[in-house]
């Protein structure tokens, strides 16, 4: 069986890559050792830019119902007191989704293997664990071994993504090391379901004690979790026993009213692979990254992969770009990662401290800082930006790297008379765009660029708010859609960026802002440079910017 990509893992990562890669057109293998989807939680929040992803697979007004908001999270310190506060960007929200967002695992795997079921593009093999693994100049070949019945299986693909988890097998296969990061900590987590009424924490509280750290997480509907560090010395078989996470989670609810849906004690890790790329084969999710968890940031991670793997696999096997824009998958992402695990290292510090003296010279300090207002509580500020790869690399770039907004569009279709509001992905194809705020920054495009744009197969548009302009609010047939804006988002983040178009990637982060023709069309021509060759020549680029 030949495709062109080949997964191996079903969980989270592999099924959004899956969804992505097969709405895209393209050939999908998946192979998963487990029948079952695990039905039991594990992790726990997503943010609005991974909600963002699932709704370019089609999924998220399905996710969403499974999901609530979180309320945000306050450290209290050694007496009690608050010493740290992390909250969610108020509205309006820039990518549409509320900020972060609680879950419960099983539920959303689910959904995201039904995006593929019934895909004639993709086949899932349930039941196959790999056993070898070879690569050549044209591709992969994977066997694998059922686990159950005597049966082997040949797969080949032009690319295959390691997607199985920590103990990856295509990352032991590949003998690739990981890099210690420097976080190592034994940690009880246990899951309940709140059964009779009682009193807990209506928000995410962390328990910055020495004589037990401690987190406390309100999840959708009767789930709660709490996560209990080990102290020095505790053996975790012996910390792991029901009557010691009964007595552990006592200390905060009443055991009788809950029912323990889950307890395990894991080690928290701080970990990357040295590479995430071997010829055709890619590391994606926990095969590549692990990060402690006091940010919420494991699975989030993992989804950025297959998001930003995605449009890039498609680009060269659909379009012939360049193999080195595979490269820039690892260049991108390793970076963003190594971030957030520092910043989720150091909340666990901050939360894990044992040493009493310590820990009351934090609280002062943290809490000072608080009082003045110096310490930062959004949530989403701590989650970094693109600094390389495919971004305008200009001295004078403005915004590159950063997460392109979403704003509502209000959408009058043909032949129909009542006008609705749509999210501007849902009109949008998975490609490149160009997005501008006045029908002139469009016009700036020299007739080379717009061809040079049709053959990347990117979009444009304008976008005006509600009221503005003399054209009617409609999607029609022209080159460029005049749409209409209802909450002033993009409006405000073009003020805010000081420009008149942006060029945005198909994972909708931004490649780089326009004041001028000369700009813009550098921006075609260096678009162009990455997905056709560095020898692209763009006479309208050179025209646009002698104007």
């Amino acid at each position: 069986m030949s495709y062109d990509v080949l997964i191996i893992g079903f969980g989270p990562v592999g099924a959004t890559a899956a969804n992505l890669l097969a709405r895209q057109g393209l050939r999908v293998g998946v192979v998963e050792a487990e029948f079952e989807i695990y039905d039991k939680p594990r992790a726990l929040t997503f943010d609005h830019e991974v909600m963002r992803i699932f709704q370019a697979c089609g999924l998220a007004e399905r996710i969403a119902q499974f999901t609530t908001p979180h309320p945000g999270t306050h450290y209290l310190g050694v007496d009690g007191s608050v010493i740290k506060k992390v909250d969610s960007l108020p509205p309006p929200y820039p990518l549409a989704w509320p900020p972060t967002l609680t879950f419960v695992q099983p539920q959303v795997e689910r959904l995201l293997r039904d995006g593929v079921r019934g895909n004639p593009s993709v086949d899932v093999h349930l039941g196959y664990r790999g056993v070898a693994l070879t690569q050549d100049y044209l591709g992969v070949a994977l066997s694998v071994r059922h686990v159950k019945q005597a049966k082997e299986l040949v797969l080949r693909a032009r690319v295959l993504l390691g997607c199985d988890g920590a103990n990856s097998f295509v990352r032991r296969q590949l003998d690739i090391g990981l890099e210690d990061l420097g976080f190592d900590e034994w940690w009880m987590v246990v899951d309940v379901r709140i059964r009779e009424p009682c009193e807990l924490p209506p928000r995410c509280i962390q328990y910055c004690r020495p004589s037990r750290p401690a987190t406390f997480v309100p999840g959708p509907g009767d789930l709660r979790r709490w996560e209990i560090k080990l102290l020095p010395g505790e053996s975790p078989d012996e910390f792991g026993r029901r009557e010691n996470v009964i007595e552990q989670i006592s200390r905060f609810v009443d055991p009788s009213r809950v029912e323990i849906w889950r307890s395990a004690v894991y080690r928290f890790h701080a970990l990357l692979a040295r590479r995430w790329r071997d010829g055709r084969i890619f590391l994606l999710g926990d095969a590549c990254h692990q990060t402690p968890p006091f940010l919420g940031q494991g699975m989030c991670a993992g989804i950025r992969d297959a998001s930003n793997l995605a449009w890039k696999l498609a680009t060269v096997l659909q379009l012939g770009a360049p193999d080195a824009l595979l490269d820039s998958y690892e260049q991108e992402r390793k970076a963003h990662v190594r971030s957030l695990v520092a910043t989720a290292k150091q909340f666990g510090q901050i939360v894990g401290e044992l040493d009493p003296e310590a820990a009351r010279i934090r609280d002062e300090t943290l809490r000072q800082q608080l009082e003045r207002g110096e310490a930062e509580t959004i949530r989403q500020r701590f989650i970094p930006d693109l600094t390389s790869g495919i971004i305008d690399q200009h001295p004078r770039a403005r915004a590159a790297g950063t997460l392109f907004v979403q704003p509502k569009i209000k959408l009058h279709a043909r032949n129909e008379t009542a006008v609705r509001e749509v999210l501007l992905d849902d009109l949008l194809q998975f490609r490149f765009l160009i997005a501008a705020a006045t029908p002139q920054a469009q016009q700036w495009l020299t007739p080379e660029s717009r061809e040079l744009w049709r053959r990347l197969g990117g979009e444009r548009v304008m976008i005006r708010q509600a009221g503005q302009g003399s054209s009617a609010d409609r999607i029609d047939d022209a080159d460029t859609p005049n749409l209409a804006e209802v909450d002033g988002l993009f409006a405000d983040w073009m003020r805010q960026n000081d420009c008149a178009a942006v060029v945005v990637r198909p994972d909708r982060y931004v490649f780089g802002t326009a004041n001028d023709a000369g700009e813009l069309n550098r921006l075609v021509a260096a678009v162009g440079g990455h997905l056709l060759g560095s020898g692209v020549a763009v006479r309208g680029a050179q025209a646009g910017m002698s104007d």
